[in-house]
């Protein structure tokens, strides 16, 4: 169904084109980048340590589809940066399958007992997804993330592997 390959400087524009607004920036990765993207935040990305950045692709097409990281960089590895890009690939249930082989990837690397990741409250849909896929939310981590006058929820959830 999919696959996870490294991301790369060919990756670059494409991801640029899914990213059409601040707003879409910000759900996508928080406040790492800033509005518009470029191709040197990108270079920058691409070589931060801890960090391993993927195109997920579409096994029966070939087609790249959306990004996604594996962040190693804190106290769990971290399911990062989640994006189904072509929003003709939205709403059909890949989302589960891009969580369960991203925590397949996580496990291959390392032995670990927890993985987490944060999610703002809004994105309903992420939301229930990540909770189904064994997610729970750590309501003491939880907090706030300002964007422009808006004050949104950022939860942080954990699941236990």
């Amino acid at each position: 169904m999919i696959k996870l390959e490294p991301f790369t400087k060919e990756d670059f524009q494409r991801l640029i084109s899914w990213i059409d607004s601040e707003r879409a920036l910000i759900q996508f990765a928080g406040p790492i980048f800033s509005y518009p993207l470029t191709t040197k935040q990108l270079e920058d990305y691409v070589n931060k340590e801890g960090l391993k950045p993927k195109r997920i692709i579409d096994i029966e097409t070939d087609k790249v589809i959306g990004h996604c990281e594996l962040n190693f960089q804190n106290e769990y590895p971290r399911l990062s940066r989640i994006l189904i890009g072509d929003k003709v690939y939205r709403g059909k249930g890949l989302g589960k399958h891009i969580v369960r082989l991203m925590i397949q990837r996580i496990q291959n690397k390392a032995t670990v007992e927890k993985v987490d990741l944060r999610a703002f409250g809004w994105n309903e849909n992420a939301v229930r997804l990540y909770k189904k896929e064994g997610f729970k939310i750590q309501h003491e981590a939880t907090g706030q993330f300002k964007f422009h006058d808006e004050s949104w929820t950022n939860l942080y959830m954990i699941k236990q592997i």
